[in-house]
């Protein structure tokens, strides 16, 4: 996500150096702030309808009384602009479930949800649908895909693959030309089996036409669905509004997927799609792994925007890869100095299972931004682990028995040398140090997260 709004960023951060540091905020402030946060918005291909409904709240509310006169005005006007940019982003109200109208609207685990996969060719509803089925079973629930994209050359076919690598049954039908009758099928099969959810990967076409309307459509009357998810691509800006609109339009939806969220894209699609079309962003494909795959949280989404980081999110990226007990664990080898280097080597896998090193800085508050992919130094994370995968159990246990002709084997076991072995050696030397003061500060507090006080491979 960050890729995505790095620029929107750094331009909306100018605009706040206006009206930060300033004891009283004139309306001549608020207006070049937000002029400057006007051209941020359309340079990211934010639609204008949504441009100038955005300035528009914006100014009136921080020309009120409460900001100009307020404590920290500066503050005060950040706080508006962020509050602005949730409600654009995302939405508060609650579905029929009684959860927000972000989040899926599933029915209990004795009853069968279905969620109908909506989207144009080459959009990536077919890999977003086996996504969806990995989150929704890591969640704890039962799902099925049901391979109805009869259209598509190979399409049953990648599905099959992509449910493999999720350990997620799919339903399919050799031969079959009818999509409802695979339907009908797997709506029967699942209620033979202990399924909860029945995720149905439908057609779609290179262009909207009415064929693959009237076809969704009498999906949609059998499926009864409780969700319909259009899958966009989020690298096609505007159009990707636009579609979203139409299938709208023609077939109601509920939510929207955006795909290559993790692209260089400006982010216009994700700023403009809740008030074009009146739908929820509830999910966004972060990268190709089966893993990336999120759901969408406008209060984080604009706090990163903005420079404020997302701390929320770098915690769950944590929990998922290391376990409360292996964290505290963790910590007490820490404080006792008996942290080795096979921790350490399993640190710095954990580390990479969180996503890219930018990312994960990017979400602490003050740092988006701040670090250029340049700056982050990958060749040396990888000759780390080539080093350390190179030891011998016995030697990350106790790195003090690594003799010159261990340092020679091992240097040239990874590739390196051995001036790098023994620099590595040295800087394990000094991270525990380092370590052991973090791990008593983090005493009673807020735990460990895995990658602390790992070396971040900076130069």
């Amino acid at each position: 996500m960050s890729i995505m709004f790095d620029k929107l960023t750094e331009k909306i951060s100018d605009a706040f150096r206006l009206v930060s540091g300033k004891s009283v905020i004139t309306e001549k402030n608020i207006e070049d702030a937000v002029e400057a946060i006007k051209m941020a918005l359309l340079e990211a291909d934010v639609n204008i309808r949504v441009v100038r409904r955005f300035v528009n709240s914006t100014i009136e509310e921080a020309k009120g009384e409460k900001v100009l006169q307020s404590v920290d005005p500066g503050q005060q006007f950040v706080k508006i602009v962020h509050d602005k940019l949730v409600s654009f982003l995302g939405d508060t109200a609650k579905g029929p479930s009684g959860r927000s109208i972000q989040e899926l609207q599933l029915k209990g685990p004795d009853t069968i949800s279905v969620i109908l996969m909506l989207g144009l060719q080459g959009s990536g509803k077919t890999t977003s649908s086996a996504k969806l089925a990995l989150r929704l079973k890591k969640e704890g629930r039962k799902p099925l895909l049901a391979a109805c994209d009869l259209v598509r050359p190979a399409a049953v076919e990648q599905l099959s693959v992509l449910a493999g690598q999720t350990g997620v049954p799919v339903y399919k039908e050799e031969g079959a030309s009818d999509p409802l009758k695979v339907l009908r099928g797997a709506m029967d099969w699942a209620k033979r089996n202990p399924i909860d959810t029945l995720i149905v990967d439908t057609a779609g076409r290179l262009q909207l036409d009415q064929p693959m309307m009237e076809e969704l459509s009498r999906l949609k009357d059998a499926a009864k669905p409780d969700e319909l998810l259009l899958v966009a691509d989020s690298m096609t800006g505007q159009s990707a509004v636009d579609i979203a609109k139409a299938f709208d339009e023609k077939i109601g939806l509920t939510g929207v997927v955006l795909t290559k969220f993790d692209s260089d894209t400006r982010g216009g699609a994700a700023l403009s799609l809740k008030t074009i079309t009146g739908k929820p962003l509830k999910f966004v494909g972060m990268g190709e792994k089966l893993e990336d795959f999120e759901p969408f949280h406008p209060d984080r989404a604009a706090g990163r925007i903005l420079g404020m980081g997302d701390v929320v999110s770098l915690v769950e990226k944590a929990q998922e890869v290391i376990d409360e007990k292996e964290a505290l664990a963790l910590q007490k080898k820490m404080e006792k100095e008996t942290f080795t280097m096979e921790d350490w080597l399993q640190q710095l896998k954990a580390v990479k299972k969180m996503g890219s090193l930018k990312s994960m800085l990017n979400m602490i508050p003050g740092m988006a931004g701040q670090i250029n992919e340049e700056d982050i130094d990958k060749a040396e994370m990888k000759s780390q682990e080539a080093i350390l995968s190179s030891m011998t159990r016995k030697e990350r246990a106790n790195h003090l028995i690594i003799g010159p002709s261990r340092r020679a084997r091992i240097a040239r076991g990874s590739g390196t040398s051995v001036a790098e072995v023994a620099r590595l050696l040295k800087k394990f030397e000094k991270m525990k140090v380092m370590m052991k003061r973090m791990a008593k500060m983090g005493k009673g507090g807020g735990g460990f997260m895995p990658g602390a006080g790992m070396p971040p491979g900076m130069r």
